[in-house]
C-alpha cells in the first residue's frame, strides 16, 4: 500500500506514520517548507513540500497512492488571529477529501477530535450520536474541527469515502510543540501546577491512536466518526499519577472555576494582547473546563475491533521522553537521564 499522510511531523502524525511503515506501506509525507523534521528521523518516506492551501502539493503527494490519512491540523487553544486557523483545519481537510476524491484514492481517514462532540456538566460519557449544534463550540478550535468535520460528512455524503475518527486527549512521546495535552504533563514536570480546576478528560495512549486511524482505514464506514479514546479521568487523577511517576508533590488546592476564570482574563489580557505572547490559561480554557468531556469508545470498539491501554503507561512514556529530551529535570522515581 502507498500511503499519503498530512501532519508525520507533529504528534500524532508521526506515530501514524510509523506504524504504516511497520505494516509494509509506502510512505508519502506532506511537510511544510518551515515545520520542525525531527519526528521524521529515521523514516522512509518520500516528502512533498507543501501545505494544506497548495492544491499542486496534494495533487502531485495523493498520485498514486492508494489511502489518505489526514492527520494535520492547527491545535491551539490561544490564537490572535483565528483565520489562518480555519483555512487550515475548514479549507484545508476539504482540500485534501477532494484531492483524494480525484486521484482516485480508495480511502481517506480524517483525523477530526472529540472536542466536535456534545459534552455536558453532568460527567455523563457521550458518544458518536450525542446532539451537538456548532454553538456548543467553545472556541476557534472547537468551532474549526467542528465545521471541518461537518465538511468531511457532507462530501462522504455525495460519495468521497471518508471516514472520521475522532481522538480523545493522545499523550505519549514525540509531542514536540508540546501540544496542549502535553502542556499538562511539562506544566507538571516544570512545577507549575499549584492547583487543580474540578474538571476530567479521556486520556488514550498515542499509539492507540494510530493503531485506530488503520483500523478505521480497514474496517470503517464511509461517512462515519469513531471515538478513539481510551481512560476517562478526572484532572486530579491525571496529576496523582503524575505525582507517583515523578514523586513531586500532586496539588492539593482546589481552585473554584470563578476564580480560574478571573485568572485566565487577567492572563489573557496582560500576556495575550499586551505582551503578545501566549498567556498560560485562557477565558475559552477555563469554560470548557466546566465539562468533563468523557467519552464512550463503544462504537469504535464494535465496528472497527479498537482497544485501548492503560492511560498511565501512556503517561509515563511522555514523563520520560520530555526529560530525556530536555524540556524538564530528571527526577529519580521513574526518569532516569536518557
Amino acid at each position: 500500500m502507498k500511503a499519503f499522510v498530512t501532519g508525520a511531523t507533529g504528534f500524532v502524525g508521526s506515530h501514524v506514520a510509523r506504524l504504516l511503515e511497520e505494516q509494509g506501506a509506502d510512505l508519502r509525507l506532506l511537510v511544510r517548507a518551515e515545520s520542525r523534521r525531527e519526528n521524521l528521523a529515521g523514516l522512509r518516506a518520500e516528502l512533498v513540500v507543501g501545505d494544506l492551501t497548495d492544491s499542486s502539493s496534494l495533487r502531485k503527494g495523493m498520485e498514486g497512492c492508494d489511502a489518505v490519512f489526514h492527520v494535520a491540523a492547527d491545535y491551539r487553544l490561544w490564537i490572535r488571529d483565528p483565520k489562518p486557523m480555519y483555512a487550515t483545519n475548514v479549507n484545508g481537510t476539504a482540500a485534501v477529501i477532494e484531492a483524494a476524491q480525484a486521484a482516485g484514492v480508495r480511502r481517506t481517514v480524517y483525523c477530526s477530535s472529540v472536542a466536535t462532540l456534545g459534552f455536558g456538566y453532568d460527567r455523563k460519557p457521550v458518544n458518536e450520536d450525542t446532539p451537538v449544534n456548532a454553538n456548543e463550540m467553545i472556541g476557534h478550535y472547537k468551532r474549526s474541527k467542528y465545521l471541518a468535520e461537518q465538511k468531511a460528512v457532507e462530501l462522504a455524503s455525495k460519495g468521497a469515502q471518508v471516514v472520521i475518527v475522532n481522538p480523545s486527549t493522545p499523550i505519549g512521546e514525540r509531542d514536540i510543540k508540546p501540544t496542549p495535552t502535553g502542556r499538562i504533563v511539562l506544566d507538571f514536570l516544570l512545577g507549575n501546577f499549584p492547583a487543580y480546576m474540578e474538571t476530567g478528560m479521556n486520556l488514550v495512549d498515542v499509539h492507540d491512536v494510530a493503531r485506530g486511524h488503520l483500523l478505521a482505514f480497514e474496517k470503517g464506514r464511509r461517512g462515519e466518526r469513531y471515538i478513539l479514546g481510551g481512560e476517562n479521568l478526572t484532572l486530579k487523577q491525571i496529576l496523582d499519577v503524575l505525582a507517583e511517576l515523578t514523586g513531586l508533590p500532586s496539588p492539593k488546592m482546589k481552585v473554584p472555576h470563578a476564580v480560574a476564570m478571573a485568572f485566565a482574563a487577567f492572563d489573557q489580557t496582560f500576556n495575550g494582547h499586551l505582551m503578545r505572547r501566549e498567556p498560560r490559561a485562557t477565558i475559552d480554557e477555563v469554560r470548557m473546563g466546566k465539562k468533563f468531556m468523557w467519552v464512550d469508545t463503544g462504537k469504535a470498539e464494535r465496528e472497527l475491533g479498537y482497544t485501548h491501554g492503560p492511560a498511565r503507561e501512556a503517561l509515563e512514556r511522555s514523563v520520560r521522553w520530555f526529560v530525556a529530551q530536555g524540556y524538564a529535570p530528571a527526577y529519580e522515581a521513574s526518569c532516569p537521564k536518557a
